[in-house]
Parts: C-alpha cells; structure tokens; sequence
C-alpha cells in the first residue's frame, strides 16, 4: 500500500511514530525541568503541518519536513523567548549556549535520545508507577486513558502520579545527559516493564476501535533493539523481553481478517505468521538462558514459543507448567485467566469451568468471554449468557462484534 495522500490520515499517524522522537532530541537540549517547552514546540510542529498541509498538500517527506519545522521553531525560542535568557541560560555552563543551538534530528541522535530520555525519567526519585507512567506518556506518547488501561486503574489516579512525577523532575532540574552504569543497572527493571506495556497496547489495544496498533509493537520492539545492543543493558531480562515481543509480532498477521475482525488463535492462517520473526525469537530466548534468573519474561517468552510452534495438542502440559510457575511468580486477572484457558486444553473443559468461577472476576469482561468460550459446548445458554455479558463490559468495538458473531454462531448451531 502507498503512504496516504491526505493529511487527515497521515498526521494521526505521525503524530504516534514522531511525536515522542522529536520530544525526547528537544528534551536533550532544554532539559527535563522544561519539559513543557519541548512538549509545546512539538505540539506546534504539528498544528503548523495540519494548516499548512490543508493548504499546500503533503510534502514529499513528511517526516523530514516535520522536524525541519521544529528545528526551526527551537532556533525561534532561543532567540526570541525571554524565559530562555532569564531561566535557562544562568544554568548554562560556560560555552553550553552555542551547543545547545546546534539541534539534530539525525537517526543516531534520535535514538540516543529516547533510551537516554527513558532512563533518565525512570528516575528512583519517583516511586515506580510514577516513573513508568511518565515514560509511557513523554516517551510513547499514550494518553491517560491508555495508561489507565494499562495499569487498570481509575484515570484521575494516573493524572495525580503523572502530575507528581512530573513537579519532581522539574524540581530536581534532571538534564538528560550520560548516566552511571550504576543508574542504568538500577532503572533497568523499570524501562523493561514500560516497554512491555507499550508492546501491550499495541498487542491488544483496549482504548481504540483497532484491536491493533502496529506501530506500537514495533517501536517497543525497536527500543528493546537498543538495549541489547547496549553491554549494559544486553541482560537475560532484556532478551526474554524481545523474544516475546518477536514471537507474539509473528502472528500479528493472522490476529485480525481482511474486515479488521479478530480471528482466534484455533482459527488463524498459520501461513501468515512471520517465520523470520520466529526464528529472531527462537534466537533472543536462547540469548536469555545466559544467566541463572528466570523472569516473568522468561516465562511468558517460554509460553509464546510453544504458540508458535508446530506441536498440535502435545504444547499445552508445557504451556499450562509455564503458567502455573508464573502465576506464583507474579500473579495478573489476566494471568490467571489464561491459566484456566490452558488448563481447558489439557484437562477439558468441563473440570475447567469451577476453576474459572473460583476466581469470580464478575467484573471483567476477559472472565466472561472465557466462561463464554467453556460453556459453549457444555451449555450453550449459559455462554450466550456469559457472551452478552463481556459484551457489556468491553470498551472495544471490534470485540465486541467478534464477541457478538460468535453468539450468532452458538444460536444457529442451537437452532434458534
């Protein structure tokens, strides 16, 4: 497909894939106590491009002109902006002015950029929530509701951990700048988990009506890249990380049919997963062994290997080991619930159904469509039921028409 003519469906689209790049360059230059001046160049880069691509059409580098426009407009601020003569160029060292005017957006630049930016807003100075919070919105650009979901929780409590995160940094004047390999080692944990659950939103996405966001995938994927090509950063943790996210983009493909619909992992075209990616995963999980810890990423990496491979019936003792030792590891809703889905499959699923109801999450739509996908050949009533209550539940238009064709389907087949 060619890239879309019309600036109202590519401006979105940049927005997500260059938003948070030309941030974090911005960010490297002004420092984070400014963070707010970056966020407003970059704000403006695009409402400029909206104006002038209405007028004049979209330039034959988008992407390029975009960060020429910035380029530009940071020029403007250092020469025009009072607040850059009265608060930032006192902070300066001597000589530091002249440097700071000399803004790059080249690839290396850009990419130093955000793995610098997302270890420096990991910063132990804000408790752990705090920092990935921040992280997700700064350095990927979610908005609060997508953290929300990511962290399961109300919206107003992510604003207040984002409002506190962000008046700690800008009290403490954090510049982005080269760490110790002791900070590194420290905030590595966290950077890990805020990639994967940018890996997660784009995996399965719970606040947009596409069940997928791609390019959500691939940046996680791209900055888990950087890290193992860092010696600092190239741990066992790291590449069980990218092994997950490999073998799970293998099937992206095969998620979702030609009408956008999802299509389950029984009924998926296994000639559309991506067997490089396979392989690249079979590669990084070996990479993971290199070490004695075995990480809630090791395992899910392990459960995503036997997925992908071609095993039948035989994958699912394997999956079901895996799950029962991260379950103990570090124990999800989610987890759990997956659990009970392999549990089905080694034990059927009648024995399965009490060891759903057990958990009574009543409340999530992701229990109602498993008990739905239980009962479907047991008591076909009672997963209609179920069915409409995850409908009820779920924000996702496309699961909630996949949700709702499968009701079709158990009526039919009950002949009504």
């Amino acid at each position: 497909m060619g890239r879309p003519t019309s600036h109202n469906d590519l401006l979105p689209h940049l927005f997500r894939q260059e938003y948070a790049k030309m941030t974090a360059v911005l960010c490297r230059h002004f420092g984070l106590k400014h963070i707010e001046i970056a966020e407003d160049i970059a704000s403006d880069t695009f409402l400029k491009a909206s104006e002038h691509w209405a007028m004049n059409g979209v330039p034959d580098n988008p992407a390029a002109w975009l960060y020429t426009v910035a380029k530009n407009k940071t020029k403007d601020y250092f020469k025009h902006i009072s607040v850059f003569e009265t608060q930032i160029r006192p902070a300066l060292k001597p000589g530091e002015h002249e440097k700071e005017k000399e803004l790059e957006f080249s690839d290396q630049i850009i990419a130093d950029s955000q793995l610098a930016m997302i270890f420096t807003v990991c910063n132990p100075n804000n408790p752990p929530e705090g920092q990935i919070c921040l992280a997700l919105q700064i350095l990927c650009g979610f908005s609060v509701e997508e953290i929300a979901n990511a962290f399961l929780t109300k919206k107003e409590t992510i604003k207040k951990r984002l409002q506190r995160a962000r008046t700690n940094l800008r009290n403490d004047n954090f510049r982005i700048r080269l760490i110790s390999e002791t900070e590194i080692r420290s905030r590595l944990d966290t950077v890990l988990k805020t990639l994967y659950l940018l890996f997660n939103e784009g995996y399965f996405s719970k606040t947009n009506n596409q069940l997928i966001r791609k390019e959500l995938c691939s940046e996680a994927v791209r900055l888990a890249l950087l890290l193992t090509e860092n010696l600092l950063t190239d741990t066992p943790q790291t590449n069980a990380l990218l092994a997950l996210m490999c073998f799970q983009s293998s099937r992206l493909e095969a998620r979702t049919n030609h009408k956008g619909e999802t299509v389950l992992f029984e009924a998926q075209d296994k000639s559309l997963w991506d067997k490089s990616l396979i392989e690249k995963g079979n590669y990084y999980l070996v990479n993971a062994t290199n070490g004695n810890e075995i990480s809630t990423y090791h395992l899910e990496a392990g459960i995503a290997y036997w997925h992908t491979a071609s095993t039948g019936e035989k994958k699912w003792p394997h999956i079901l080991q895996l799950y029962n030792q991260l379950i103990l590891i570090e124990y999800s809703q989610i987890t759990a619930l997956n659990r009970i889905f392999a549990f089905a499959q080694v034990y059927g699923r009648e024995k399965a159904i009490p060891e759903a109801e057990k958990l009574n999450l009543s409340e999530s739509n992701y229990y109602h469509e498993l008990l739905g996908y239980l009962y479907a050949e047991l008591d076909i009533d009672k997963a209609v039921d179920h069915y409409k209550q995850a409908i009820n539940l779920t924000r996702s238009k496309t699961e909630k028409q996949t949700l709702s064709k499968e009701i079709e389907r158990l009526k039919e087949k009950n002949g009504r």
